[in-house]
């Protein structure tokens, strides 16, 4: 017998949007919530407020999982950035819905958006296994020595998404940190997260392990300030703050001598992202070694 159709006067079942800490899915520790509104003031959904408390777990979180991630060969890491880009291209329509509306751009602009970050994930993807060819080098030295010198990941860095761009953007600023085999947890935007939690559910679904990517929403005035103090945060990209706030984060984070990316003005994410984004997160190791011993 054929299904039923639905009853005319169904009610839809309504999303509850929570944080993405670990790869699970809790609830604000503090149990608030806000209310995002698409681009004409219609209601759209209530995201989880993080707290103080949240963002510490976050980190919790990453620095658990960078230990494995950045174990794994370079190429194992490039294998699930694509995944990523598979688990996205199947939710097309759910992430082009969500920017049309937050947005109020059209149906094929906001495809548009989408199909770039798909493509995005599927560019770095190609890149964990080429970097260290990149910005490695032999070194020559006066002396019986080999010298090699290879990037290595700093830790765990916290990123402040570009609240302008709330997809292609978002995955431009996370996806050459972990490529590079850094954590993440990411302050996603306050106007516009629903994009972010559902690349979140991407992510879930994907082969990444969790921890490596970690995604609050909230207001970035509550959560930046303890991710730039956060003593076991090794990396701070600021693109998504203002200049007056990035300034103050980043006297913040001089505090435990973290690397920080600054805000790069008006960014344009339909360019060719070259490698300028996976530099400031890696380290150079230096091994020297006597040759014929």
């Amino acid at each position: 017998m054929p299904a039923e159709a639905p009853a005319a006067g169904r009610i839809p079942v309504r999303k509850t949007y929570k944080l993405y800490m670990g790869g699970a899915f809790p609830r604000s520790e503090s149990g608030r919530c806000y209310p995002v509104t698409g681009s004409g003031g219609a209601h759209l959904a209530n995201a989880a407020l993080a707290s103080r408390k949240d963002a510490r777990d976050a980190v919790v979180a990453a620095r658990s999982a960078f230990s494995g991630w950045s174990g794994r060969t370079a190429y194992n890491r490039g294998q699930i950035l694509y995944r990523v880009a598979e688990m996205m291209e199947g939710r097309s329509a759910q992430f082009a819905a969500e920017i049309a509306e937050t947005d109020g751009i059209g149906a094929e602009r906001a495809d548009e958006l989408v199909a770039a970050a798909v493509d995005r994930w599927v560019y770095y993807a190609g890149w964990p296994d080429k970097i260290g060819q990149v910005l490695g080098a032999a070194n020559a030295v006066s002396g019986p020595y080999f010298n090699l010198s290879q990037p290595e990941p700093s830790g765990v860095v916290a990123i402040l998404a570009p609240p302008a761009a709330p997809l292609l953007g978002l995955v431009s600023v996370v996806a050459p940190v972990i490529a590079t085999g850094n954590t993440a947890v990411v302050v996603a935007g306050e106007r516009a997260p629903l994009p972010a939690l559902t690349l979140a559910e991407a992510l879930a679904t994907s082969d990444l392990p969790g921890g490596v990517v970690n995604i609050l929403t909230g207001t970035t005035g509550e959560i930046a300030p303890h991710l730039a103090s956060h003593a076991d945060v090794n990396g701070l990209d600021l693109t998504g703050a203002d200049p007056e706030t990035a300034a103050e984060l980043e006297r913040s984070a001089a505090q435990t001598l973290k690397r920080v990316l600054r805000p790069g003005g008006r960014e344009d994410w339909l360019a060719d992202p070259g490698i300028s984004r996976m530099t400031p997160f890696l380290e150079t190791k230096t091994v020297w070694h006597p040759i014929g011993v």
